[in-house]
């Protein structure tokens, strides 16, 4: 493998690796389906979806659709193309590369130095395995898009955890357990306050049954709304360019 990647930074160095690279469509846009494998309609709202999430944070997410990425390595030609293209924000690094080479049936997510840490290489094995592999596998390739950018964005805005998931539901049960045990000890001392010892005492009731205690609400909740309407605000749609970000080599990839 070591032997690999010297070959392949020595065809780098040489230019040779060039011509097996696309250049970004013009205009530019987010998603850049250069086999045709999207109708216009899928094409269009998929391409609105990633202008509206980058509208909005910054982050730059680009499918990319290849017939091939021979003979090269579906990772190291999603990273390359991260890096050419200029994926993300020069200084932020937060473009990710969604690359899918149609003949060699193979599926990347390529990250940006600065996105690794919200999606970290099992992340992106889960979201090929779990979400968009499925689909592609039954030749729903746009439902298995759609679903998957879905998923980059759930974890790069935070929404889903990007380690530890599997514990979620532990740790959320034992807090729901928390709090119930603590309501009721509150409702315990209220109670005793309430029947307190001899003498005068102040009830908690006006005639009109108890005063409610303020409850919160909205654990887990988001607020959600990326512009998937096409009405996020500030600078609209226009998507003018990549940024300049820079790749590492974040990410993971699978097959169907």
């Amino acid at each position: 493998m070591r032997y690999a990647s010297l070959v392949i930074l020595l065809l780098l160095g040489t230019g040779l690796w060039a011509q097996d690279f696309p250049q970004p469509m013009s205009p530019p846009r987010l998603l850049n389906d250069y086999v045709g494998m999207l109708n216009p309609t899928e094409n269009a709202t998929l391409e609105q979806k990633l202008r509206g999430y980058a509208d909005s944070t910054s982050t730059q997410i680009t499918v990319v659709v290849v017939k091939s990425t021979q003979p090269y390595p579906a990772g190291d030609y999603a990273f390359e193309l991260g890096r050419r293209w200029g994926v993300g924000q020069k200084g932020k690094n937060n473009g990710i590369v969604l690359l899918w080479a149609t003949d060699d049936r193979k599926i990347f997510i390529a990250t940006g130095r600065g996105m690794e840490g919200a999606i970290p290489d099992v992340i992106a094995k889960r979201i090929i395995r779990e979400v968009i592999s499925p689909d592609f596998k039954n030749q729903m390739y746009y439902r298995g898009l759609n679903n998957g950018v879905d998923e980059i964005v759930k974890y790069a805005t935070g929404e889903f955890k990007s380690d530890g998931t599997e514990g979620d539901e532990d740790i959320g049960l034992g807090v729901l357990i928390f709090i119930i045990i603590l309501i009721v000890i509150i409702i315990i001392i209220f109670s005793n306050i309430n029947r307190g010892g001899g003498g005068r005492r102040r009830s908690y009731h006006d005639g009109g049954g108890w005063i409610p205690y303020t409850t919160y609400s909205g654990w887990g909740s988001s607020s959600g709304s990326w512009g998937d309407s096409g009405n996020s605000g500030g600078g609209g749609f226009d998507f003018g360019g990549f940024g300049g970000g820079d790749f590492g080599g974040g990410g993971a990839g699978g097959d169907y």
